[in-house]
């Protein structure tokens, strides 16, 4: 190697040690998009996998969208076999009406799998400084809350690394170049009908000529500012105990009377720090519609974009990513014995004497006789509880379960016709009880990940 490119080698292994972004060893999934850039990213960390102790796959994702794509991807895939490295070609058809948040969407969707399917610890991707800069500059024309001019950082959700954020375009150029590695040049990059393009090849140009190239240099300190910024807010979070923040995969919650006391500017950035936990960009005004949200009547719900959805379930204010479209099948249980997915639950069932007891708001209960099913709840179900008196409303039973109402369609009801046997967790119905002893059907309900589908049995 050339000094110069020993001398980026060097500089790239003091960052990662510095910065930990490899802590571990594993699996790294390399994104090669065949410029410059990704090239780069990937003959420097070849020459770093041993010591970082990483196994290398190389993805390159074919968009579908200019002529010459198909030949580009045969390209990195000659590079990937010249480093001796497995490599996965995603040929994803977008077609040339394609956008740039469509692409980038479609990319990150079937990088994701690779990595699934690699069990791979990481996924990498070349962004570098030059990327900081763009995006600091969208984020602020596009109006962002200061945690948004943080910018890219350099480990996100998944095992995602950017280890290349510290360096510029031109440096990774040049490193290409003194290696004599083949690069593709993307015309797309340099067109400005794309709002990024736009700001790469004439706003920043403009901005350099009259302030200087100090002004870029000021815009990435801007960032580095805003993140820290960005992580006292996190660390924050964990200073309110009387908060009661809860994540969970797909969202979060807190305590809303809690919430409401503090001052609403206060109130806004905490709502907007619990967000990103999850993943989930709240801006401003959103944020404000949150806190308001905290202070209406349980059931009140607020839409918050993405499939994203806010809710007030009694005293927490609920935010859950919610999967759109998405049916809950029904659960037969024909069989002896089996077991079946049911939304977020899990129902396993077997043949089993039934006890001398059964409990009203178990998890786990017996049935006699086959012919029962688990369903979501309908519209006018209603109970008769074991040991009570007189049909109980459904709707009214799950309010006094205090289950959120954005929880009950995907809710579990054991029936056998319109008869309702079992509502998982809140009543067992005192019809078709089994005789102590007698052969029964055991059927368990488990919330998937937890010993018990929740905290009301």
């Amino acid at each position: 190697m050339t000094d110069g490119t020993t001398s980026l080698l060097l500089r790239l292994r003091d960052h990662l040690r510095r910065r930990r972004l490899f802590s571990a060893p594993g699996t790294a999934i390399v994104g090669v998009s065949g410029g410059a850039d990704s090239v780069a990213l990937l003959d420097l960390l070849h020459g770093l996998a041993s010591e970082l102790g990483l196994s290398l796959v190389v993805a390159h994702a074919d968009h579908g969208i200019a002529s010459d794509s198909r030949a580009v991807g045969q390209a990195v895939g000659n590079l990937a076999k010249q480093y001796g490295l497995p490599f996965e070609l995603g040929e994803l058809h977008l077609g040339p009406d394609a956008t740039e948040t469509g692409a980038r969407k479609a990319r990150y969707a079937w990088l994701r799998d690779v990595q699934r399917r690699h069990s791979a610890r990481y996924l990498v991707t070349a962004h570098h400084r030059n990327d900081q800069v763009e995006t600091i500059v969208l984020r602020l024309l596009r109006g962002s809350a200061p945690a948004g001019l943080a910018g890219i950082p350099a480990r996100g959700r998944g095992g995602l690394v950017r280890p290349l954020l510290a360096f510029t375009k031109a440096e990774l150029a040049a490193h290409v170049a003194s290696r004599g590695l083949s690069t593709h040049d993307d015309p797309a990059n340099r067109d400005p009908r794309h709002l990024r393009s736009w700001v790469r090849t004439e706003l920043l140009p403009l901005v350099r000529d009259r302030l200087g190239a100090r002004a870029v240099d000021d815009l990435v300190r801007a960032g580095r500012a805003a993140a820290r910024e960005r992580r006292a807010w996190d660390r924050v979070l964990d200073r309110l105990p009387e908060l009661g923040l809860r994540t969970v995969p797909g969202g979060f919650d807190i305590a809303r009377e809690q919430l409401v006391r503090y001052d609403d500017v206060l109130s806004e950035a905490l709502v907007r720090a619990a967000a990103r936990r999850v993943g989930l960009v709240v801006g401003p005004r959103k944020a404000q519609q949150l806190v308001d949200l905290a202070r209406r009547p349980s059931g009140r719900w607020l839409p918050l974009g993405n499939q994203w959805t806010a809710e007030v379930a009694f005293d927490r204010v609920r935010v859950r990513a919610r999967e759109g479209g998405k049916v809950v099948e029904g659960v037969e249980g024909g069989e002896e014995r089996g077991s079946a997915e049911f939304g977020a639950f899990r129902v396993t069932w077997s043949p089993e004497p039934a006890p001398t007891r059964l409990e009203r708001r178990a998890w786990t209960t017996w049935l006699s006789g086959a012919g029962w099913e688990v369903r979501s709840p309908r519209p006018g179900d209603r109970v008769v509880p074991m040991g009570g008196v007189g049909r109980r409303p459904l709707r009214r039973m799950f309010m006094e379960a205090r289950v959120p109402r954005g929880d009950r369609p995907g809710y579990p009801v054991v029936a056998r016709g319109e008869t309702i046997l079992w509502v998982p967790g809140i009543c067992r119905s005192r019809d078709d009880l089994p005789r102590p002893g007698t052969p029964a059907v055991r059927v368990d309900v488990t919330k998937h990940g937890e010993s018990q589908a929740d905290g009301r049995a």
